[in-house]
């Protein structure tokens, strides 16, 4: 049966999949605009640090009003209801709660969900990219031993590469090189939210008149958002990230077979196996023809010559050799398909895609000459952007993550382009988000045998 079948078949028995969303802000929001039109998934909760706030994003994505009105989680899970909260730790723990959707970008709650979900045996889905890019490969160990699901989100592009490698190798195929499309120019690893909207080429009307957060989308011009998702990407599917960051080759869907391929082959790739983010646009800010800014990728190599042919006959686009070919999907539709990982864990009980390994990590680089006393102002901000480099390069420099550069005061100078170390700041072992990071490093550094520098 399919998923959709499946979830159908829960109806029928009067069990559906009972779902809690921490955080109703756009991928949430998008999730909540197809959730109650899908059947067997019931929304029983909605925690977010603004009940008023979800209730209107519920609102403005068409959610039925009479379908929040409702007083417990209890209540909601009778009534085929949604019970709106700012308590996400007892919706955690509820009963009436089988999978837990964690959408806030928050690394430090996104580790808290996470081990209150381990500690209550609830299956999550980590839209939060952040949170598993900084600490997801012990995350995941600790939910596999706590018996639940670990999953990426569907919708979000490191689960639909994820998808894509996991098709080509299901068919015997080996990937040489899987990741996504972005705009990308060298200069903006240095952009500040003073400098994002000139990049985007908004407007101050534009901007004024949107809910515009210079930050965030700053995050996303700057290289860390990219270099996040190829660490979840990394670590979810045995790749290998670059050995010095991604390196952004401006390349169309016709030329992903050509450009990504090895070196020796006339590509950019030092060896296979490997993640790479593609730019939309050439260096001299041409548009470039037939680029893939929304979506996603994977090359892969043909075994034989029986299987070149096979390309050739059925029209697949191939390097000039004819081994190397691609699959892509040119959009992706975030918290819209949200709902495929709800489904699968629901009728299959399988994440769509999980970390598996510590091998990429996203260090802070310091996006100009640092001063000491200065305070770090993390991802998408003016002092540091995030560049995915290989798990061993971070444990060997002592690397501060990305996750964790925000409101650290520097007890050293950081020169322009350098990675600021644990050496170079002054932090609170005891935080819980930074002890858990470093009970990882401990973890992984042992088993790797590597000593820091």
């Amino acid at each position: 049966m399919s998923m959709y079948a499946k979830l159908k078949q829960r109806v029928t028995e009067g069990c559906p999949a009972r779902v809690g969303l921490i955080g109703a802000g756009k991928f949430g929001s998008m999730f909540l605009s197809q959730a109650w039109r899908t059947p067997g998934i019931h929304l029983v909760g909605v925690s977010d640090l603004s009940p008023a706030n979800a209730k209107a994003s519920m609102r403005r994505v068409g959610w039925p009003d009479e379908r929040s009105q409702t007083s417990s989680l209890e209540e909601a899970s009778r009534t085929q209801k949604t019970f709106v909260t700012d308590d996400t730790a007892a919706m955690i723990a509820s009963p009436f709660i089988d999978i837990v959707i964690d959408a806030t970008g928050s690394p430090a709650a996104g580790i808290r969900h996470v081990l209150a979900a381990c500690a209550h045996r609830k299956h999550i889905i980590m839209v939060n990219v952040e949170a598993d890019a900084l600490a997801g490969p012990l995350l995941a160990r600790r939910a596999a031993e706590a018996g639940i699901v670990y999953s990426m989100a569907s919708g979000d592009q490191p689960a639909l590469i994820a998808e894509l490698v996991d098709w080509a190798r299901t068919i015997g195929l080996e990937v040489i090189c899987a990741g996504k499309g972005t705009k990308y120019l060298p200069a903006y690893h240095q952009s500040t939210p003073d400098t994002v909207w000139g990049h985007y080429g908004f407007s101050e009307e534009q901007v004024a008149g949107g809910d515009f957060n210079p930050q965030m989308f700053n995050s996303f011009l700057d290289g860390t958002k990219s270099a996040l998702e190829m660490a979840a990407v990394a670590n979810g599917c045995d790749l290998s990230p670059p050995d010095d960051g991604l390196a952004f080759p401006a390349c169309g869907v016709d030329d992903l077979p050509s450009v990504l391929r090895p070196v020796s082959e006339g590509g950019i790739l030092p060896k296979k196996g490997t993640v790479e983010v593609v730019s939309s646009i050439e260096r001299d800010g041409r548009p470039v023809f037939r680029d893939l800014r929304w979506g996603v990728y994977a090359v892969f190599e043909a075994p034989n010559q029986y299987v070149m042919d096979c390309f050739d006959q059925y029209g697949l686009k191939t390097d000039d050799t004819g081994r190397y070919a691609a699959m892509y999907k040119p959009y992706h539709l975030i918290g819209l398909e949200l709902g495929t990982s709800v489904a699968s864990i629901a009728t299959r009980g399988e994440p769509t895609g999980s970390t598996n390994d510590w091998r990429g990590d996203v260090i802070a680089v310091s996006k100009r000459a640092l001063q000491e006393g200065e305070m770090l102002d993390g991802e998408g901000g003016y002092t540091v952007y995030g560049k995915v480099v290989p798990a061993e390069t971070s444990l060997r420099v002592g690397a501060v993550p990305i996750g964790l550069a925000h409101g650290l005061k520097l007890k050293n100078a950081v020169a322009a382009g350098q990675p600021v170390r644990w050496s170079d700041v002054a932090y609170d072992a005891a935080n819980q988000t930074i002890a858990f990071r470093q009970e990882m490093e401990s973890v992984f550094r042992a088993e790797k045998g590597l000593e820091r520098t």
